[in-house]
């Protein structure tokens, strides 16, 4: 069994949970920006929720199938279309020999999730089948899909029907507010930067990836300082550091980033402030012009929020086995 590409659209590629134990030699993670869309993805099509999977930004592809399996979409609002019929996304859906899955642009969120019964059966790489497109590592053959390209498929359970109830299902906006634990280097910000960081709006700018996404907004000041040896100039610069995923720099006080699963692991600029793991979806399916705000909590407050994520899911998962 094998899924052909027709079209890829804007930049697909083979994710799945991502790869651990590498990124302190310099190897990013990656997998699914989306983690939860992804999972929900595996599930409905009766697969484990790390399983490989497509992600699609902003346009999906146009793919074939070879034999009957079963195939579910979630992540962003799009049209679905099975043979230019139009089929319902956060559910399994049977696909025959020859069948064309197609779709239209996303009009909410930014990354659709496409899963097929069995798992896209590339090769694991260090752990993961995740592609690291900047590494030419995993996924298939190291880059975003071709037109052309023939996915292999495992071997994949029978159809069965699941649907993700309605009120699960996430209600992608344009305004969003991202949770926060400031640090470790937020105290390199005056006062009136911390506090425009947390009270300001900040427009998402087109240059959004799976590498980081950067926002405009105010400028924002930097206590003045004689620079430590090791340092640059650049007032947010500080000496070298490992960046956690979700960590926000501010280089030169312009254009806050936060750093999503492709980002390199360390480097010289101060880390303001972290997304609490959780929220990091919400980031992935932000679109170019997405209106943010900041709001700080405490560590305890973001493990609380994760342990609250994962019992839902859980029970979500139970509803779906």
């Amino acid at each position: 069994m094998w899924v052909e590409v027709v079209e890829p659209g804007l930049a697909t590629t083979v994710q799945d949970l991502g790869r651990s134990g590498t990124y302190n030699v310099g190897i990013p993670p990656s997998g699914a920006l989306d983690q939860a869309s992804a999972k929900l993805a595996n599930l409905l099509v009766g697969n484990p929720v790390d399983a490989a999977v497509l992600e699609a930004p902003y346009m999906g592809p146009k793919l074939t199938f070879s034999g009957p399996t079963t195939v579910a979409v979630t992540g962003g609002t799009a049209q679905v279309l099975l043979n230019g019929e139009e089929v319902p996304s956060w559910e399994s859906v049977r696909v025959d020999d020859g069948d064309v899955l197609s779709f239209g642009f996303i009009t909410a969120g930014a990354r659709l999730y496409i899963a097929v019964a069995g798992g896209f059966n590339v090769p694991t790489v260090l752990g993961s089948r995740s592609t690291y497109a900047l590494g030419g590592l995993g996924g298939f053959e190291g880059r975003k899909l071709e037109a052309g390209d023939r996915l292999p498929l495992g071997e994949g359970a029978g159809f069965v029907s699941r649907t993700v109830p309605a009120d699960a299902r996430p209600a992608w906006s344009r305004e969003v507010e991202l949770r926060i634990v400031l640090g470790l280097y937020d105290y390199r910000l005056t006062q009136d930067a911390v506090e425009a960081l947390l009270s300001s709006d900040w427009s998402l700018t087109p240059v959004a990836d799976r590498t980081g996404f950067r926002y405009a907004g105010p400028k924002l000041g930097f206590k003045e300082r004689v620079q430590p040896f090791g340092a640059g100039s650049d007032p947010s610069n500080i000496v070298d550091a490992g960046y956690p995923i979700g960590s926000i720099q501010v280089p030169s006080g312009s254009e806050p980033i936060i750093l999503h699963r492709d980002a390199v692991s360390g480097g010289g600029y101060a880390m303001v402030g972290t997304v609490i793991s959780i929220d990091m979806g919400l980031v992935a399916q932000s679109a170019p012009g997405t209106v943010t705000r900041l709001s700080e909590v405490s560590l305890d407050d973001a493990l609380a929020a994760r342990r609250d994520a994962r019992s839902r899911f859980a029970e979500l998962a139970d509803a779906l086995s």
